[in-house]
């Protein structure tokens, strides 16, 4: 998802929710602590140098159980994150606390946002003598799934 899509979604939305990949919801008193731009350059196994641009909201939950973040708030914070970052409308990025720092793509269900898991990957295939993934029909390479 990008950047002019979840502002898209939220327009229609009356409460902000996000599903882990497993169907739990994040604690409906979350923040959202921070949007980043962030910029990597880095070389693949191949010794081929590439970059990669994404948007990364990074979500929050602790024991403020008061909290409600509402969408007019989520739309301020991404606002004043696109005139302080000049943000182009990249790919958003979602880390979030569970056992470990977990790194998600974004989706939309029509009700909520959706934290997509995120796989590693060889990127110098041709040079390794990887065979290519599965392709499958279901976007969500989930463990056990047979797509990776």
């Amino acid at each position: 998802m990008k950047l002019s899509e979840i502002k898209n979604h939220l327009n229609f939305l009356e409460s902000v929710e996000f599903s882990l990949p497993d169907g739990r919801l994040v604690p409906a008193h979350f923040h959202v602590t921070e949007i980043g731009k962030i910029q990597k350059q880095f070389v693949d196994c191949g010794g081929e140098l590439r970059y990669t641009e994404v948007i990364n909201f990074q979500l929050w939950s602790s024991d403020d159980y008061d909290h409600r973040l509402s969408v007019s708030k989520l739309q301020s914070i991404i606002k004043i994150s696109e005139e302080k970052l000049a943000l182009d409308n990249l790919k958003i990025e979602v880390e979030y606390q569970d056992s470990t720092i977990g790194k998600y793509h974004l989706d939309f269900d029509g009700k909520r946002f959706l934290l997509i898991p995120t796989q590693t990957d060889c990127l110098a295939r041709d040079k390794c003598n990887v065979e290519p993934l599965k392709e499958t029909v279901n976007s969500q390479c989930l463990p056990g799934s047979g797509c990776c």
